[in-house]
């Protein structure tokens, strides 16, 4: 009578360990599904913050990352590295002017990570309530003149700039790199009138590359990206007008545990190695 109870008794257990197990891989199925890079998957309103990163810590899904113009090779190299380092996820990003990215954001538009070149865009964004927690400065960048390949205007000086007969380009003045020139331009009690204000340092830059300005005001990081499209010179000024550059999570992330490892790789020091090598000054 013992023995026959002690026989049911395991077929029980061994009942009950199977349908845990059934359980088990039913879990893994459908939290397998938000890895992917479309959205089909994520209507379920229960796994949209942490579901990407698996019950063994892996970490799967995209990641959308809104970033100044400035930031697009640095982020798009660490982009790949952290895709390589976590296979199933996908960082996608968004660049421009970070005044643009923050009015995207506080007016609605998904993402999940915001990267500016100055705290008072930041300030945009934390001011509407969208920020997660408090941003942390990661890097920071200094003007630089960019002007065409060779230097053939002999531009030595911000004071150079104002000669009437070159063709100037600035970034516009809500724009971080276009703010920080105006405050360059203040400090040295200088007026400078350009033939156009771009809405990003990359548009500002493209029109020196273009032939279509001589000069430009952006940041050493957009020139040592340039290559031989120009040339640089540095001017003292610039010492007065560094930017800071902060990093938050939004609160509207979907994807808040692949997003925060993005924003650690960022910080640590493989993710500072690329950007100093990309010109950024360290925090």
């Amino acid at each position: 009578m013992t023995r026959t109870a002690l026989r049911n008794r395991r077929t029980l257990q061994v009942a009950g360990a199977g349908a845990a197990a059934l359980l088990a891989l039913s879990g893994c199925s459908s939290s397998g599904s938000s890895g992917s890079s479309g959205s089909s998957g994520s209507s379920d309103s229960s796994t949209k913050s942490d579901s990407p990163a698996s019950a063994s810590g892996e970490l799967s899904g995209t990641v959308t990352v809104f970033a100044a113009a400035s930031l697009q090779e640095s982020f798009t190299a660490l982009g790949k590295e952290f895709e390589q380092a976590h296979p199933g996820t996908k960082v996608t990003f968004s660049f421009g002017g970070s005044d643009s990215l923050a009015a995207s954001i506080t007016g609605g538009a998904p993402a999940d990570v915001f990267a500016s070149a100055s705290p008072k865009t930041m300030k945009i964004v934390t001011d509407a309530g969208d920020a997660s927690g408090t941003p942390a400065t990661f890097v920071r960048n200094q003007l630089e003149i960019a002007t065409l390949p060779g230097n053939p205007d002999k531009v030595a000086s911000l004071r150079d700039l104002t000669d009437s007969d070159l063709k100037v380009v600035l970034c516009d003045k809500e724009v971080p790199c276009g703010a920080a020139a105006q405050k360059a331009l203040d400090a040295s009690k200088l007026k400078l009138t350009p033939v156009s204000y771009e809405q990003d340092v990359k548009a500002a830059l493209t029109k020196v590359e273009l032939k279509e300005a001589d000069a430009a005001v952006v940041y050493k990081t957009d020139v040592r990206a340039a290559g031989d499209k120009v040339e640089g010179v540095e001017f003292p000024e610039s010492a007065d007008a560094v930017n800071d550059y902060p990093i938050t999570l939004l609160n509207e992330s979907k994807n808040t545990a692949t997003a925060k490892a993005f924003i650690a790789l960022v910080r640590s020091a493989e993710g500072q190695k690329v950007l100093t090598e990309a010109g950024f000054l360290k925090p």
